[in-house]
C-alpha cells in the first residue's frame, strides 16, 4: 500500500490528473462555442444548419455521409477554436519573450532567513565528512 501511494504522490500523475480534468472542461467550452456559433453560423452560409439527413443508396444499403459531414466541420471548428484561442497568443507571448518585449520573470528575491538557511546548509555540507 505504502508504494501504491508513493506512485499516486509523484509530480506526473497528479499533474496528468489535472490536465485532464482541465482538458475536460475545456473540451466542453469548445464543444459548447462550436453548437452555439459556429454551426449556426454554418447554418446561414449553407442554409442547413445539419447535414445528418444527407444520404445516398447504393444496393439497397444506405449510406448516411451527412454525419460524416457533420462531424468534419465539428473537428475543424474545434481546431480553428483552439488554434486561435490557445496557440496563437501562446506562441505570439513566447515570439515578445524571445525578442525581449516582454521582461522574463525575474528570480525570487532570498529573504534574510533564507540566506541564513542557505549559508547552514552550505557549511554542513563543507564538514560533512566524504565516503
Amino acid at each position: 500500500m505504502k508504494g501504491f501511494k508513493q506512485f499516486l504522490m509523484r509530480g506526473n500523475v497528479v499533474d496528468l490528473a489535472v490536465a485532464v480534468v482541465v482538458g475536460t472542461a475545456f473540451t466542453a467550452v469548445v464543444t459548447s462555442l462550436v453548437k452555439t456559433i459556429f454551426t449556426p453560423l454554418i447554418a446561414a452560409i449553407f442554409g442547413k444548419p445539419d447535414f445528418s439527413a444527407l444520404t445516398f443508396t447504393l444496393n439497397g444499403s444506405v449510406f448516411r455521409y451527412g454525419e460524416f459531414i457533420n462531424s468534419v466541420i465539428a473537428f475543424l471548428s474545434v481546431a480553428v477554436v483552439i488554434y486561435f484561442v490557445v496557440v496563437l497568443p501562446l506562441k505570439t507571448i513566447n515570439d515578445r519573450r524571445a525578442r525581449g518585449q516582454i521582461p522574463p520573470e525575474e528570480d525570487p528575491v532570498l529573504t534574510d532567513e533564507a540566506r541564513l538557511l542557505t549559508e547552514i546548509r552550505d557549511l554542513l555540507a563543507e564538514r560533512r565528512p566524504t565516503s
